[in-house]
């Protein structure tokens, strides 16, 4: 029986995986081994801050709603405390969309 050569296979396995790792520094971008581990890092830290992404962004808004909330005389906690008990349903992302490009909008739901 012939022996099989598994130079194709092998080949565009690391193509494929240095591919992943390109612009990465040093080693990791065409050794092998390195290059594995890195792609392998790199992907984890994708996963990880895709999620940490969404808390800077919440931070974010409310960083802007309570700017904007101090220019019309109150703090962020009173004004969010006092659209709950009014029953205004609207959360951060928009209430920072209001603080930012529509101010009148968002002094006239402070009063």
């Amino acid at each position: 029986m012939p022996r099989v050569k598994r130079g194709k296979t092998h080949l565009k396995r690391r193509q494929r995986l240095l591919k992943t790792t390109r612009g990465f520094r040093a080693g990791q971008k065409n050794l092998l081994k390195l290059a594995k581990a890195a792609s392998k890092k790199a992907g984890q830290k994708a996963y990880d801050h895709r999620r940490l992404k969404k808390r800077d962004m919440r931070a974010t808004h409310q960083m802007k709603i309570n700017a904007a909330a101090r220019l019309n005389g109150t703090t962020y906690s009173k004004f969010m405390h006092h659209l709950k008990k009014k029953g205004i349903i609207l959360d951060r992302k928009v209430l920072a969309d209001l603080a930012q490009n529509y101010p009148e909008v968002f002094a006239a739901l402070t009063k």
